[in-house]
Formats: C-alpha cells, structure tokens, sequence
C-alpha cells in the first residue's frame, strides 16, 4: 500500500499531456503483456486491446478473459491495482482540464484563434443580445468576441467568445484577434452620463485600433456609436469607416414619426433582420450597365435599389455607368436576395 500511495500521489501531480501519455503506456504495456502470457486467448493485438481496455474502465463484458495463472497474476498487479487507479487519476485530470477551460473561458482569459468573427466593444448585455439576434437571422456564420472590463462574460452563447481586459490595451485587442476580424464595432460606454466622456473613451479604442492597422498593414473596418453628431470630426482623423449616432439617431428617429406618421415602421424593418423586408448588398451583375439596368430587373424579380454604397441618387443619375466594384443596396426579402446574389 505504501508503494501505492508514492506511485498514486506522483502521478497525481502530472500534467494533462503526461497522465494521458502514461495511460496509453498502461494500455500498450498489458495489451502486449497478457497477448504475450497467453497468445492463445488473445490471438490477435486487438483482442488484447479490447480485453484491456474494458477491464481498465470496468467494464468487463467477459468475452475475453485470462485463463492461465500468470495471466490472472499480471491482471491482478498490473491491472486491478495500478492500472484501475492509474485511468481513475487520469480521467480526473481529463475533467480537471475540461472545468479549468469552461472556468478560463467564462473569465475571458482565453485567446481567440478563429476568422471573419465580429468584435463587439462596450456593449451593454441588452445591445449584445440585440446583435447576437440579428446576426443569427442573417445567416452570417462568424462568431462574436467581446472585449470588456467585466470579470465574466456578459451573455452566453456558442458563438460568442469573451475577452476580458481594457478595450484600448494592444495586448487585448490582440487576443481578440483583431487583425482577422471581419469588423469591429465600438459602443458608448453608458455608464457615464456625459457624451464627452463617453465619446472619449470610444475614441481612445477607436485610436488603437487604428493604430493596429498601420503597425500590422490590415484593413480594420470599424464601426464607432457616437453620442454627439460634432464629435465625428475627431473619429474622422481615426479612420473610423462608419459613425452611429446614438443619442441623436432616437432623436431624429421621432422626429421623422411625428412629422410622417408610420415612417418609424419602415426604419424598424431596415433596422432588423427578423421581420418584414431587409437591407441587403449586391454586386454588380455583368450585363448591367447603368443603374436603370440594374434597378429595371431587380424591380421585376421582386427587388428594390436605393443605393450604391453610401449614394442615395441614383435614382437622378440613372443613365450613369455602374462602377465594377459598386456595393449597391437592395431592399427585399430573404428568397428574392437568394435568386438574386
């Protein structure tokens, strides 16, 4: 019991990679031996494999089994004392690992290796569900990453990965793996009350980030909430390609719904991707050669264009050749976008 208790609590202290390189030596070690002591009862490696195998995880369908005493002997030393004790230590490390990682993984403590995922900024949980929704319903297949001051992620999920840290820190950004990321959203923080901080704050991040890009040479598209519409002229010098206006929007957004009421439904349908008609982007087709071309066929296959990128004139600029790499918007529903793209 002595010699045990030494051998049990060394291997106690072994690593995950060493405990499972000693239990595939276990295994290896009595599948020759007992093959060895009795090549009649096991004739062949696999039978000695399965026979060792269900005895060390207890198994024991009864279909093989020693019949000589030596082999009964080794079973007895080998197996039923080291052996059991051995694969119980080790399935211990096995769900050890597997609790750490879950735990690492919540904190926010683990690097994220993947591509083309969306890193999400200062969301607040009610926002982060808001996206993780709407990209579902896109059909989008990348992940999330969060990157945030919390201790434990905001909101759990399959695709969503969190990293936890200061958002402006290189070495957190870099964990998130920015540089493969498909874009980066920065939100406001709300926690603080007054736009010039908050809008300070997103700025600041919005200023790494871009820093990022020139150290690494990779295109970063980044998206930033901004609270006051005179604060864009600062992101501007960051490179931000796309500004949201938080406070304003809501604003402007009521105002529209007084002045032409029921216009704030066609806003919430642009808005989501869960209801009605939806915004989506097309390339140019090669046969299209202005934009009556390509509004007349879209229009006759269900479809409607109202822009090309940022432009919403084309309507008056419609005998105008389409650029090759045009990103023109379309307003339909999933099916007709499906025949179309």
């Amino acid at each position: 019991m002595w010699i045990l208790h030494k051998i049990f609590s060394k291997v106690i202290k072994f690593s995950l990679f060493k405990a499972v390189w000693l239990a595939l030596f276990l295994i290896l070690l009595s599948s020759v031996t007992i093959r060895v002591l009795e090549p009649e009862t096991f004739p062949r490696f696999i039978d000695a494999l399965w026979w060792t195998m269900t005895t060390l995880l207890t198994v024991g369908y009864g279909d093989y089994f020693p019949k000589s005493d030596a082999g009964r002997i080794f079973t007895m030393l080998l197996i039923y004392t080291v052996g059991i004790g051995a694969m119980g230590i080790i399935l211990g490390k096995i769900f050890e690992s597997l609790t750490l990682y879950r735990k690492l993984k919540e904190e926010g403590k683990l690097t994220y290796n993947r591509r083309d995922h969306t890193i999400l900024i200062g969301s607040s949980k009610e926002k982060l569900g808001n996206v993780l929704e709407e990209i579902l319903h896109s059909g989008q297949n990348g992940d999330i990453v969060i990157v945030d001051h919390a201790e434990k992620a905001p909101i759990e999920h399959e695709r969503v990965h969190f990293i936890s840290g200061n958002p402006a820190d290189e070495d957190v950004l870099l964990k998130a793996n920015i540089l493969k990321a498909k874009s980066v959203a920065i939100f406001a923080d709300e926690r603080d009350q007054l736009s010039e901080y908050a809008d300070g704050k997103t700025l600041l991040i919005a200023s790494r980030v871009e820093h990022l890009s020139k150290k690494y040479q990779q295109s970063l598209y980044t998206i930033v909430e901004v609270k006051k519409e005179k604060h864009i002229a600062l992101f501007e010098h960051a490179n931000v390609d796309e500004f949201i206006l938080s406070n304003d929007s809501v604003s402007r957004l009521m105002a529209q719904a007084a002045i032409h009421h029921g216009s704030s439904k066609i806003f919430e349908q642009l808005l989501s991707n869960t209801q009605g008609e939806n915004l989506y982007e097309i390339r140019k087709k090669p046969h299209w050669v202005t934009y009556k071309d390509a509004a007349m066929e879209l229009f006759e296959m269900g479809a409607v264009l109202i822009s090309d990128g940022s432009s919403l004139d084309i309507a008056r600029r419609h005998t105008e050749k389409i650029a090759e790499n045009a990103k023109m918007f379309i307003i339909c529903d999933e099916e007709t976008y499906q025949r179309i793209k």
